[in-house]
């Protein structure tokens, strides 16, 4: 039987999980930050190595790993991302995080690992392929600066598909779902600062206050949603943060508002900012005081292609079954997996990790954050069982 069949992935995964559950939990008692990940990045090297397997450094701590078939063809890239968060963990498990105040609280460690478990199936098949397949051991995530460094360094060039998987707790165990087109928000970070004139709380008459306008706009600031996009494109404007004045006598100078917007369209996108603009610059000069407006971005909307849904969705059901995939619906979340998505046709998945007796129910960001190890298994053969399918459909 050829190593590619979906019999042998399957069969191939299972028989490396334990050594997966041991390497993740490596890394999850040693969780790094974001832009810090030198032990995992000597982890994983360490693995590539005994593997025989090509890889560089990419970034500041991501590996990239490559996988010659025996004959040229095209270019797929599976991406893991491997940081951490700053959590301090509580979730029961004896292979709790030894970094007091940082934890892998989103499951970074389990697609790093996956990831390889990937890199071990396709090592193994290798003569069987045509093309070349990149593996993105991708830093940085959280932040949303990781991917763009990979970019930067050129390592996306040649690239025809590529795919990114992400546990999800309230996915049960053996599953898989994604969405076609839009599957997760792009995210701004808006900073509005309004300028007045300080004076006496006695005498208002005789300053500028920011507050008043900086209240205005914090309230008006929903019409923009309501009034100029289409109900249909979902669009989220919220005001995390309002910093003004400095005790309760005096006229506040300088007052700021910190605004998450996300969005889907970036057509949308752009007429959103515009109208923000419009409406802080009227409310500006309605109070006769000044405003400044920075826009910051953190991530793009990540659009799964079409094309690269279909490849996903048939491979995912010779790996778990035609009931093991779902079509869900887009999430208002954030990825930097949208960076290559945009120059590239790709996706984003989501794989169950969920568990309800083993406690693996809490969502991603949480203390008690945990998942079912069996999901290693089924993400490694769901990126090999990928590659395949796209490497070897002429």
């Amino acid at each position: 039987m050829e190593k590619t069949s979906s019999q042998c992935i399957k069969q191939a995964a299972a028989e490396i999980q334990e050594y997966l559950v041991d390497f993740r939990r490596d890394l999850h008692r040693h969780p790094e930050l974001s832009g810090n990940e030198f032990r995992t990045q000597k982890r994983i090297i360490e693995e590539l190595e005994k593997l025989g397997i090509e890889y560089e450094k990419a970034g500041t701590t991501s590996v990239v790993a490559t996988i010659h078939g025996a004959k040229p063809g095209k270019t797929v890239m599976l991406r893991g991302d491997i940081d951490a968060l700053p959590i301090t963990e509580v979730a029961d498990i004896d292979f709790r995080s030894e970094n007091e105040g940082v934890m892998h609280a989103c499951g970074h460690d389990t697609h790093a690992t996956m990831l390889l478990g990937a890199v071990n199936l396709l090592n193994n098949m290798k003569d069987e392929l045509s093309g070349t397949i990149k593996f993105f051991f991708q830093e940085d995530e959280e932040t949303c600066n990781g991917a763009q460094r990979i970019i930067a360094d050129g390592f996306l060039k040649g690239v025809d598909m590529c795919l990114g998987i992400h546990n999800h707790p309230s996915f049960p165990i053996g599953t898989c779902g994604t969405s076609l087109g839009y599957a997760m928000a792009g995210s701004d970070t808006i900073f509005v600062r309004f300028e007045g004139v300080s004076g006496h709380g006695s005498t208002p008459h005789l300053a500028k206050d920011s507050i008043t306008p900086a209240c205005v706009f914090a309230l008006d600031l929903q019409q923009i949603v309501t009034k100029n996009t289409d109900s249909q494109d979902s669009v989220v404007l919220s005001v995390g943060k309002i910093d003004g004045g400095t005790r309760n006598n005096i006229i506040a100078k300088h007052t700021q508002l910190d605004i998450t917007m996300r969005y889907f369209d970036k057509e949308t996108r752009k007429i959103v900012h515009e109208k923000i603009v419009k409406h802080a610059e009227n409310i500006a000069d309605m109070y006769d005081v000044k405003v400044e407006l920075e826009f910051v971005e953190t991530a793009l909307s990540t659009y799964n292609h079409p094309e690269a849904v279909e490849v996903f969705k048939t491979a995912s059901k010779k790996i778990l079954g035609e009931d093991g995939y779902s079509e869900v619906t887009k999430q208002m979340g954030s990825e930097d997996m949208s960076y290559y998505l945009d120059e590239v046709k790709g996706l984003m998945v989501f794989i169950g990790s969920g568990n309800t007796e083993e406690g693996a129910i809490y969502p991603p960001h949480h203390d008690k954050f945990k998942v079912d190890e069996t999901m290693f298994k089924y993400g490694a053969a769901l990126y090999t069982q990928f590659a395949v399918d796209f490497l070897n459909n002429k």
